[in-house]
């Protein structure tokens, strides 16, 4: 059985290099991976996907038919896609691997908040897939924007139903003294709450209450620290992926 990786995050916070990065580790490691796009409106990708949702829906021709802008295409495109759910699933039958790594849309909430992303989800089966939320360093580095992260990625599980792992993304443009803040509140939450507290701002208030609603559901887990350009923490991203869908750290490559 074939796992499936959707990689989710906010707009800028490197999906597509990820993707491409972790479809580069597993074929280097023996392993069989299929990348899939799943953004009719990205005009260019650092990968050539093997299944590209562009071959049935292209904004271009949505806001043509559609009589609608940009902005009005993409959601459109997104609720499109799931009348389009079989030919994608048809696409990916005509594979065989061990991996599909699920590149999702550039803004999150195209795919995690539209009704047409439950319908994909349970096409292509629940059974051994999982999200990957991404934590773009530029709003991690704040104890405001990490929860906000958090929220997000919590927001994201629950539409979807799906497990979960998060990675910090792009660990290597950041110093190693703002890298280090972020992993420890994402191991220690005792810590951001410090940071919170700490701050007196107008919303620290709200910011605190979040916080322990948060730490009441469980919801602050480690991040793996990973980038694209340098190939770190591909690896432990692969095995807390494989940890969550199979209770395993590796596969046995063919």
């Amino acid at each position: 059985m074939s796992a499936l990786l959707y990689i989710i995050g906010n707009a800028g916070c490197g999906k597509s290099s990820l993707t491409s990065a972790f479809k580069n580790w597993m074929q280097a490691h023996g392993y069989e991976a299929v990348t899939v796009n799943l953004d009719p409106g990205v005009e260019w990708l650092p990968y050539a996907p093997d299944i590209d949702v562009r071959e049935w829906i292209r904004i271009d021709e949505v806001m043509r038919n559609y009589g609608v802008g940009p902005n009005g295409a993409q959601i459109v495109a997104a609720d499109l896609l799931a009348v389009e759910v079989e030919k994608l699933r048809s696409a990916m039958e005509e594979y065989v691997a061990d991996y599909y790594i699920v590149d999702t849309p550039g803004q999150m909430e195209l795919f995690t908040l539209r009704s047409s992303s439950h319908v994909v989800v349970e096409c292509l089966g629940r059974r051994e897939a999982v999200l990957a939320y991404l934590f773009d360093p530029s709003l991690a580095k704040t104890p405001q924007g990490f929860i906000s992260l958090v929220l997000q990625c919590l927001s994201a599980q629950f539409r979807l139903d799906l497990p979960c792992v998060s990675a910090l993304s792009k660990a290597d443009l950041i110093s190693a003294e703002e890298r280090e803040k972020i992993l420890e509140w994402s191991r220690e939450p005792e810590a951001l709450y410090l940071a919170l507290t700490s701050e007196g701002s107008l919303t620290a208030t709200l910011s605190t209450e979040l916080f322990r609603a948060l730490e009441s559901m469980q919801a602050y887990r480690e991040l793996v620290p990973t980038s694209s350009e340098t190939g770190e923490g591909i690896p432990d991203l692969y095995s807390a992926v494989q940890q969550v869908i199979y209770g395993s750290e590796d596969l046995s490559p063919d």
